[in-house]
């Protein structure tokens, strides 16, 4: 990590506004905070998925549920832990802030992680473990799923924006924010799984419980390090606020002066630093919120029919994010065949090396080493060649960023369309007593593009949320990150039945059969690798006509 080096501290900075967790001001924060945080993360996610990958085979063989009935009991669960963020945003924002919050669904965490293990070690079978299981487990969801947008905004929270040294620091806190979440990924998917597969449910469940005990003493161990920042309160009621004054003043006609329009003092506006955004002529019905009527007193004014500039231009944000917003849900609909379609091509291939055989799930280890190599690749090596060629500190902007990781999210659906059509070929040909089916290492190139397109696409969408919010609506806008997060399934599902639909009409096996040699699975990937390129063109121009927020 780097060097803690004392700066001069400018008079607005977050440091000077900021306190520790007993509201007394301090400077500390920056990587001396952090690295609790990193860890914190790490043990989470080591539990988070020790469970998910291997939810549906414990569904399965221990509660005996069927195929249909496991799978949406997985899909149910998982739909709630991108749902629940929403929640967890809405408190930390508005109420306890993040770190009051991440403490406190940590604890609802090990609650579900305690009831889970319990079912699993004391009750056999029967509706008693069944009812316990599924308590503890929809506790651990709207745990992990509260704890989601407030853990990586919390971290970002410890580096001051106003200080360009730290604003660097904070940058590559993101990269290795993701790389402690691989560390945990890769445990588990390898250690945890073959612990639960060889030494029973009842251990396998205990030992993902205490990395959520470990994570939340690591988190508390660095609360004296903390910056924390108060909630500023409701960004909800701060977005129908302005939509409210807006309706009401819809006749009322615009000033041509903007110092006319109502604004609070820097010392007084409740942004987290003091700072407010400039006017941006976009939008501009939303303007006359603002406007000042001869029979309102802006000193004591009602938030529902006189908003601040400031406000207004909060939403403003919010609105102009959504088209960014929108390609993440494509993108992430592409990525969702990483579990599903990949690991049904897999199933059809050579699954030995040599005597060794080979799990088609295994190969998703290869996304997480992937990303394990790219994200200090990126921070150490990428980023200071990317600032000699665009000027930019950063090396590459968030929006940069992310639009690189969509161009990858199209070679890899490239790639797995060319595997495939070299599997179809190899198993056409070995069906009339030719070549042995082509090998499943076939694959791993396309799951390594995975991990490069998550370390580019991921942390610049969580990097250009976290920045571009307006502070009171950081968490909020985290959680609007996740929700891409589950709407790609849905997205991914709803193209999977289009097409399984529209290739079987007239009596055909379809694009995507049960036996995939007498299908083209080919086909879908180059279609998806389509959608993908199209969400890359619309990026682009999306991007291009993004203004940037403005601070005063």
């Amino acid at each position: 990590m780097d060097i803690e080096i004392q700066e001069p501290l400018p008079e607005d900075s977050i440091r000077g506004r900021t306190t520790d967790i007993k509201g007394i001001k301090h400077h500390n924060g920056s990587w001396r905070a952090c690295g609790y945080i990193l860890v914190t993360q790490c043990f989470e996610e080591l539990a988070y998925y020790g469970i998910q990958f291997n939810l549906v085979t414990f569904l399965k063989t221990v509660l005996h549920e069927s195929n249909v009935t496991a799978a949406r009991s997985y899909t149910n669960w998982q739909g709630t832990c991108y749902i629940a963020p929403l929640v967890g945003a809405i408190i930390a924002d508005s109420y306890l802030g993040r770190y009051l919050t991440t403490l406190a669904f940590f604890i609802i965490y090990l609650l579900g992680m305690t009831a889970m293990s319990i079912s699993a070690s004391f009750l056999k079978g029967g509706s008693p473990q069944s009812v316990v299981f599924f308590l503890g487990l929809y506790l651990m969801a709207i745990g992990a799923g509260g704890i989601k947008p407030c853990v990586s905004s919390f971290g970002a929270d410890q580096f001051d924006d106003s200080i360009p040294a730290e604003s660097l620091k904070k940058d590559s806190f993101f990269n290795w924010f993701f790389f402690a979440t691989y560390i945990g990924s890769f445990v588990a998917g390898t250690v945890v799984v073959w612990v639960q597969d060889h030494y029973g449910w009842g251990f396998g469940l205990w030992l993902p419980t205490l990395f959520i005990a470990l994570a939340i003493a690591s988190f508390l161990l660095g609360s004296r390090k903390y910056r924390v920042q108060k909630p500023l309160g409701s960004p909800i009621v701060s977005v129908f606020q302005v939509i409210v004054a807006s309706v009401r003043k819809w006749n009322v006609q615009l000033p041509q002066d903007d110092s006319l329009l109502h604004e609070l003092p820097a010392k007084t506006t409740p942004m987290a630093d003091g700072h407010k955004l400039q006017r941006t002529p976009v939008l501009r019905f939303l303007d006359k919120a603002a406007v000042i009527s001869s029979t309102e007193d802006p000193s004591d004014s009602n938030p529902w029919r006189l908003c601040t500039v400031t406000q207004i231009e909060e939403l403003k944000v919010i609105i102009g994010m959504l088209p960014i917003w929108a390609t993440g849900i494509v993108y992430f609909s592409v990525l969702a065949q990483f579990s599903s379609t990949f690991l049904e091509q897999g199933r059809t291939m050579n699954k030995h090396l040599g005597a060794f055989p080979i799990p088609p799930a295994s190969l998703a280890s290869f996304d997480a080493v992937s990303v394990l190599i790219w994200v200090p690749v990126y921070d150490r090596a990428l980023v200071p060649a990317a600032r000699r060629l665009t000027g930019n500190a950063r090396g590459l902007s968030e929006l940069q960023r992310f639009g690189t990781g969509l161009f990858l999210s199209v070679l890899v659906m490239s790639a797995a369309a060319a595997v495939e059509t070299r599997r179809l070929a190899s198993a056409h040909a070995g069906g009339e007593g030719g070549t042995s089916p082509m090998s499943i290492l076939w694959q791993i190139p396309q799951y390594f593009l995975v991990g490069a397109s998550v370390v580019f696409a991921c942390v610049g969408q969580i990097e250009f949320f976290y920045n571009e919010a307006p502070r009171s609506m950081r968490s909020l806008c985290s959680a609007l990150a996740l929700l891409t997060v589950a709407l790609g399934s849905y997205v991914s599902s709803l193209v999977v039945t289009a097409v399984d639909w529209l290739t079987t009409r007239g009596g055909g096996v379809g694009w995507i059969a049960e036996d995939l040699d007498d299908g083209h699975l080919d086909r879908f990937f180059w279609l998806i690798a389509a959608m993908s390129a199209l969400n890359l063109v619309v990026f682009v121009y999306c991007a291009r006509r993004y203004k940037c927020k403005k601070v005063s």
